[in-house]
């Protein structure tokens, strides 16, 4: 009972086994999709989220654990609870760090897409050290730590673009 809890978390109850292709890229966009509507339409506060992600990743951990061996592959594609916690990172940050913006509903999905796509291009293409990790470690910390690695990433280039933006001004 508890390792099927475990695989629907992990593959996000639906990743799984109802999507076939683009299982990363799926999760990631729903994952975007999700956050905007905790962050701006529920108005879930930023701490709530932060502490409900650190939990998952906490859980992931074991969850992730105790299912690895139940696949044919090191990384599996129908594990996405990684490619969720990848895409929260520069959300999160952006909010917390961002509180008092003035921004529509439209300009704030507009950065929320740029994140994603962003994301899906350092977890496709894994820049160093993503790609050490995901050659090196084939287990929980490998599935996890590569995507999260992609998470900031994003993260570095919108502290670049800011730092670029202000500095060109």
């Amino acid at each position: 009972m508890i390792k099927k809890l475990n695989y629907y978390f992990i593959t996000l109850f639906v990743f799984g086994n109802s999507i076939i292709k683009y299982r990363g890229t799926w999760a990631s966009l729903f994952t975007t999709l999700f956050l905007f509507l905790f962050i701006h339409i529920f108005k879930i506060h930023i701490l709530i989220i932060f502490l409900s992600l650190l939990l998952i990743l906490i859980y992931s951990f074991f969850a992730i654990k105790s299912c690895l061996n139940s696949f044919k592959e090191g990384d599996p594609q129908e594990i996405v609870i990684d490619e969720f916690l990848g895409q929260s990172i520069p959300i999160i940050l952006y909010e917390t760090f961002h509180p008092n913006r003035a921004n529509t509903m439209v300009e704030t999905l507009q950065i929320y897409f740029w994140f994603f796509l962003l994301f899906r291009l350092f977890d496709g293409l894994k820049p160093f050290p993503i790609d050490y990790i995901d050659r090196k470690y084939k287990n929980t910390f490998g599935i996890l730590f590569d995507d999260i690695l992609a998470g900031f990433y994003v993260v570095i280039c919108l502290v670049l673009f800011m730092v670029g933006k202000t500095f060109f001004n």
